[in-house]
């Protein structure tokens, strides 16, 4: 049999059976979400070329949360805690108290704000569930509100940086000024790939 019957006569026995192209289609598609997955956890670094392009977490985008939270500071994605979280964060003692500030809203932007984060909240998607482990403030001895940067997905990915390059550093000054290092945190985008240290540049660990 000639090379190229061969190859016709395979490929349209391949047309005839369905379910060999569809085993083939369903097994490259799951290797693939199978590498996203890992590549967006920062575990996975090979693939992160072509994965760049894809924020990490949804970045907000409700007017209101953007204009009277994101006057003040970065208006972080609301995947970055979960619901609970925000319910306490946005009740209104804790605005009047808002780490140290006073960040008291009516009631009617707070409840807008608060469906929005809630609704966007870590443990509404399966695909940042781990960010859903946050540290809750009633679980804390000093019973004060729940910190992003005290999660303990927050914690792994920042084990390895140095002081000197956040908090001494005058140009940052905290963990949780996360665009002062995240070049792309506005979008949501938190890859090491997009991390550009004020004074020291970008950082590999």
């Amino acid at each position: 049999m000639p090379p190229a019957f061969r190859w016709s006569w395979s490929l349209d026995t391949m047309l005839k059976h369905s379910s060999i192209p569809l085993l083939v289609l369903t097994s490259l598609w799951l290797v693939a979400v199978g590498m996203a997955v890992m590549a967006a956890d920062g575990e996975t670094r090979d693939w992160r070329g072509w994965l760049r392009k894809f924020p990490n977490i949804a970045p907000a985008i409700q007017p209101t949360y953007l204009e009277e939270c994101g006057s003040c500071h970065l208006a972080y994605p609301p995947g970055v805690l979960p619901a609970d979280s925000w319910k306490q964060i946005l009740a209104p003692a804790s605005l009047a108290n808002h780490y140290g500030d006073d960040a008291w809203l009516p009631e009617n932007l707070v409840a807008e704000v608060r469906a929005y984060l809630m609704t966007n909240a870590a443990d509404k998607s399966a695909r940042i569930r781990e960010l859903a482990f946050a540290v809750p403030g009633a679980a804390r001895s000093d019973a004060s509100l729940p910190r992003i940067t005290e999660t303990p997905y927050f914690v792994r990915k920042h084990n390895q940086v140095p002081a000197r390059l956040v908090t001494d550093n005058p140009e940052v000054g905290s963990f949780s000024q996360c665009n002062r290092c995240h070049i792309g945190a506005e979008k949501g985008v938190f890859d090491e790939s997009q991390v550009d240290i004020p004074g020291f540049g970008s950082w590999t660990d």
